[in-house]
This record gives structure tokens, sequence and C-alpha cells, in this order.
């Protein structure tokens, strides 16, 4: 069973290192890393980036974060233009499965709107509470979009033969979600926020601002044991991580 996975940067976002790793300090600029994952049923993207309206303005887009954040976000950059380099037109993609409902990963989802989206049933729910979609940052305009859903509960293997699998980790958010993908050479895992950088996973060094600490832990240790069986470890916004990952239209292998 032969499975491909791209990665493609859809922008950056700069802000406070504090907020990444708590307690830091200094800037950081991160990437917005979606990824494609050719298999033989069908094609699925991990996260879809930021809205394409950001790049005109980003205050109207995103309110409050702009207090926060500063991107870098060029036309070309959002993820129906990093498809087309790839040759593949929005229409093509089977699935996308939304690690979360943050505004960094799902504000392209409008842009593939014959997909079907996949997410977590507890993280879905989380986002049609007003105190939940106010305490996680949630902006129901980037994922209430009338997509087909699949809620799912835990692990959920995509197409039934282990290639494609999402697994749980919650902690940054309810129901937060991570995906690993089989490929010829073994295992990788795409961690998503629940593992922002490399520092995150080796000496447990959590964010300023998550849904559950205990949670994230459990996650982070989780991504320990899949490390040490063998297991690829993409971390969700590593800048220096970033610059060894091949990115489209070069494959990951």
């Amino acid at each position: 069973m032969t499975v491909k996975l791209y990665a493609m940067t859809c922008g950056w976002i700069a802000g406070d290192l504090g907020i990444f790793l708590n307690g830091e300090k200094g800037q950081v600029k991160i990437p917005v890393p979606s990824y494609l994952i050719e298999h033989p049923k069908g094609r699925v993207l991990f996260d879809t980036g930021m809205h394409p309206a950001i790049q005109k303005d980003f205050r109207s887009r995103v309110g409050k974060r702009a207090d926060v954040f500063t991107v870098e976000f060029r036309p070309g950059e959002e993820i129906k233009g990093r498809l087309a380099t790839l040759g593949i037109e929005p229409g093509r993609i089977s699935f996308i499965i939304n690690s979360h409902l943050h505004w960094d990963h799902t504000g392209g989802n409008e842009l593939i709107p014959n997909a079907t989206v996949v997410i977590q049933k507890r993280e879905w729910e989380a986002g049609k509470v007003p105190e939940l979609i106010e305490a996680n940052s949630f902006d129901p305009k980037d994922y209430n979009l009338g997509h087909r859903l699949l809620q799912v509960d835990g692990e959920h293997d995509l197409f039934g033969d282990g290639t494609v699998v999402a697994i749980p980790s919650y902690g940054h958010t309810p129901g937060h979600q991570s995906l690993k993908v089989q490929l010829a050479s073994g295992p990788i895992v795409l961690t998503a926020d629940a593992c922002y950088m490399r520092k995150t996973l080796e000496d447990l060094h959590l964010p300023q601002l998550l849904h559950n600490a205990e949670q994230m832990r459990a996650s982070l240790m989780m991504f320990r044991k899949l490390q040490a069986a063998g297991a690829r470890i993409f971390y969700g916004h590593d800048p220096v991580f970033w610059r060894e990952v091949p990115q489209a239209p070069l494959l990951i292998s």
C-alpha cells in the first residue's frame, strides 16, 4: 500500500516565545504547516492553515489575536495555492483531518468545500459552546461552514489499513488530535499543537495557554513512547525543525 506525504508551509506567525514555551523570553517566528497525504483510496489534508483574507487584513479576520501575533502570509501560500503547485484541484481532496479548531489550522477549510472534515467529537462539541469558544479562542467562521462531518471518538483508522490514523492528543484544546502516517520508511507522527516544538517533547515544557495541562503531559508521554518505538515526530510549529522538512513538491520519505 503506497502512501505519499507532502509538507506545505502556509505562511508564518510571529509572537512572544513564551506563548509557545511558557516562561521563555524573546520573539519567535513559527511556520504554519499543512500536510497532504496521498492514499490509493483518497487524498487527505491534515490541517489547512490560515484563511486567505488574512493576507489583506489580518485584524479584520482574527480580531484581538492581532494584538498578540503578526503574520507573513503571501498570495499563493494559502492551501489552495500550495495544492496548485502539485497540480491538485481542491475538489480532488477527499478528507480534511483538522487537528483542532484554531484559526491557523482550519482557516483554509473554506477553500476545500467538498471534503469530509474528520474531527474529534469532543472538539466539535466544544466549538459550539459559547463559553468554550471564548476560552479556547475558537471562531466558528473558520470551521462552521457546512462540510460533511465525520466526528470520531478517540483513535480512528481512516482507511482501515493502519496507514492514516487519527490519534487523540487532548490538552491543547478539549479534543485535539494528531495523525500517524505509515510510510514505506516507517511511521511519522504529525503532532500539530499537542507538541509545538522539540523542546516541548524533550523537556515536557508546556505552552503558556492550554486547555488541560495534565492531558497535554499525557499526550507528550504518548509521543515519547511512539518515538521510542521508531516513529519520527513532526513538531507542530518548530522553526528549527521545519528547516529540515522537505517541502512540496518534494516528497517526505
